[in-house]
C-alpha cells in the first residue's frame, strides 16, 4: 500500500527509522532528505535528496520527520499540504508557534499527523498508566515523583557530545526538549497540565550552550472534587546512574515504574518492601517496531494516533510555559492554543 517513503534526517534516530521502514516494507521505494550535499546513499535507502523540491517531487505517500526539531515544521508543512502522513520525531518543534497550523493542514488535506513519543508503545508504561488509572491497586493518586537522567557524554560513545543535536541550541537542544517523552506520558497518564513551575539550569561541567538540568513542578487541571495533582519532574545530562523512573503515590500505596527493567512495582500501605507485579524487559527496537505497526494500521484505516499532533502542541505549551517560569522565577498558567 505505501510505495514511497521519506526519511528527513539521518541521525540517529533517522537512521533507525530507516532500518525499520525496510524491514515493514521491503518493496517501497525509500528516499532520505539529508543536507549534506554529497553522493552517500545509506544501507536501506534507494536514494538521497538534498533540497526539499526533489523530496516534494518525489511525491512520497508517508514521510518521518526526524531532523532536528527547530527545522521540523518548515519540512513537515510542504509535506502535509501535498497530502503526505506524517510521522514527527519528538518534540514537534523547538516551540508551539505554528504548530496548530500544521496540525489545521493535515486535517484539511486528511492525512495523519502523529508525535513520534515512542514510550507510550512500551508495555510496562502502559500497564503502569492502566494500574494508576484504575485505582487498583494504590487507590487515589496524591503525588508524582518522575525523574530521567543519564550523562550526556556516555549517550554515543566515541561521538563528541558537544558537536551533537542535545547540546546546541541552534539545533533545539537541552535537557527541556532532549527528555520530553517525561512531559508526554505525565500528560497522558495524569491529565492536562493547568500550571508549571521551573528551574532551567547548566549544573554540570559539560560544555554546552543549553540546559543540562531542567526542574519542573507541574499542577494538573482539578479533579471535579477539587483535587489538584501535582508532580515533580526532574531531567538532567548530568547523571552518572542512569534513571528513568516515576512514582504515583496514592492512599493505598505507591507504584513505581522503572524503564530501564521494565518493572512495575507496588509499595502496600503497611508492607515492609516493593513487589513486583508486571514485568516486561524492554527489547531494542521494541517500541518503535509498535510504533510504526500503529502507524501504518492509522494510513490504512484512518484512525485516531495514539499520539496525535495534539498531543504533541500540548507537550510543547508545557515547555514553552516551563521556559517562561523559569525566566519570571514564577508559576506560568498554560491556556491551550495561546
Amino acid at each position: 500500500m505505501i510505495a514511497r517513503v521519506l526519511i528527513v534526517g539521518y541521525g540517529s534516530i533517522g537512521s533507525r527509522h530507516l532500518r525499520l521502514a525496510r524491514q515493514l516494507l521491503p518493496a517501497a521505494d525509500i528516499r532520505v532528505l539529508r543536507h549534506q550535499p554529497d553522493d552517500f546513499v545509506p544501507e536501506y535507502a534507494n536514494g538521497c535528496f538534498h533540497d526539499l523540491a526533489s523530496a516534494l517531487a518525489f511525491a512520497p505517500q508517508l514521510a518521518v520527520i526526524a531532523n532536528p526539531a527547530p527545522f521540523h515544521l518548515p519540512v513537515a508543512l510542504p509535506l502535509a499540504e501535498q497530502g503526505v502522513h506524517l510521522l514527527i520525531e519528538k518534540p514537534l518543534s523547538d516551540s508551539a508557534a505554528d504548530i496548530s497550523r500544521l496540525i489545521e493542514v493535515c486535517q484539511h488535506r486528511q492525512c495523519v499527523l502523529m508525535t513520534g513519543y515512542n514510550l507510550r508503545f512500551l508495555p510496562s508504561l502502559t500497564r503502569f498508566r492502566d494500574l494508576v488509572r484504575s485505582g487498583e491497586p494504590a487507590g487515589k493518586i496524591s503525588s508524582v515523583r518522575c525523574e530521567i537522567g543519564q550523562y550526556l557524554p556516555s549517550w554515543r560513545p566515541g561521538v563528541d557530545y558537544r558537536k551533537g543535536v542535545s547540546a546546541r541550541k541552534a539545533l533545539g537542544g537541552g535537557a527541556l526538549l532532549e527528555l520530553s517523552h517525561e512531559i508526554d506520558y505525565l500528560c497522558w497518564i495524569f491529565g492536562r497540565v493547568d500550571w508549571v513551575r521551573a528551574a532551567l539550569l547548566r549544573q554540570g561541567d559539560l560544555e554546552i550552550d543549553v540546559e543540562d538540568s531542567a526542574h519542573l513542578l507541574l499542577g494538573f487541571e482539578p479533579a471535579a472534587d477539587g483535587h489538584q495533582l501535582v508532580a515533580a519532574l526532574n531531567m538532567d545530562f548530568i547523571r552518572h546512574d542512569t534513571t528513568r523512573s516515576c512514582v504515583a503515590i496514592g492512599s493505598e500505596g505507591s507504584l513505581r515504574w522503572n524503564a530501564l527493567t521494565g518493572c512495575v512495582d507496588f509499595f502496600a500501605r503497611g508492607a515492609a518492601n516493593w513487589q513486583t507485579i508486571y514485568s516486561h524487559a524492554p527489547q531494542r527496537d521494541e517500541s518503535y517496531i509498535a510504533e510504526w505497526h500503529h502507524l501504518l494500521r492509522l494510513v490504512e484505516h484512518r484512525e485516531t494516533p495514539l499520539v496525535s499532533g495534539e498531543d504533541g502542541l500540548m507537550v510543547m505549551e508545557v515547555i514553552d510555559a516551563a521556559r517562561r517560569a523559569s525566566d519570571s522565577c514564577g508559576l506560568e498558567r498554560i491556556i491551550p492554543g495561546k
